[in-house]
């Protein structure tokens, strides 16, 4: 398994800027643990509901790298982006 470049990183998640971009990269996660770090982000629902272990180790630090890229562009879209948010 090769390592994560740049290039697959701008490929698989197009809202990185360059600090996420280096930071991914600095996992020295592959492109299979992008790519299942990505679908527990998209579906941690079934993933554990089809009995798979909750994301450790590589995987799990890009979750944690790509939840808060999620909540940054949630943050700028404004309430607009999410229907179900409330106004404080």
């Amino acid at each position: 398994m090769t390592r994560i470049t740049r290039e697959d990183v701008t490929r698989a998640v197009s809202a990185a800027d360059d600090v996420t971009i280096a930071q991914i990269v600095g996992t020295q996660a592959t492109v299979e643990e992008l790519a299942e770090a990505q679908a527990w982000l998209a579906n941690d629902e079934p993933m554990m509901n089809s009995g798979r272990p909750l994301a450790i180790g590589r995987v799990r630090q890009l979750v944690d790298i790509l939840s808060e890229l999620q909540a940054d562009d949630e943050d700028e879209a404004g309430p607009a982006a999410n229907p179900q948010a409330t106004p404080e």
